[in-house]
């Protein structure tokens, strides 16, 4: 999850990204129909633009990877980092039992 927390709602950015798309034809270039419609939806034309840039992966027509595999990517590695942890820390506690019964069997 980002750290910054997005203004915009799914809806709005799905929305901006249709607007783009349908009016990209009426302007000179892409960049333009962004810079026109970006000031329109109250965001930066940068962000916009990277709307459009997920979309277009999520839908399969750019490269990359998709969100929803990106979003089950991120939760696999925290998991496999916390049980990385886990194991560290019961490997430590194994350890320290296996001393405290050494020491204890060398006492008797």
């Amino acid at each position: 999850m980002s750290k910054t927390r997005n203004k915009f709602s799914p809806e709005i950015g799905t929305r901006a990204v249709r607007l783009v798309l349908d009016h990209e034809g009426e302007h000179s270039s892409r960049w333009v129909a962004i810079q026109v419609i970006a000031p329109k939806i109250g965001c930066s034309a940068q962000t916009l633009n990277e709307w459009i840039k997920r979309a277009e992966i999520d839908s399969g027509r750019r490269g990359g990877i998709p969100t929803e595999l990106a979003e089950k990517m991120k939760a696999l590695e925290r998991e496999n980092r916390e049980l990385r942890q886990a194991n560290e820390i019961l490997r430590k506690a194994s350890a320290n039992f296996a001393q405290a019964e050494l020491d204890r069997r060398s006492k008797t």
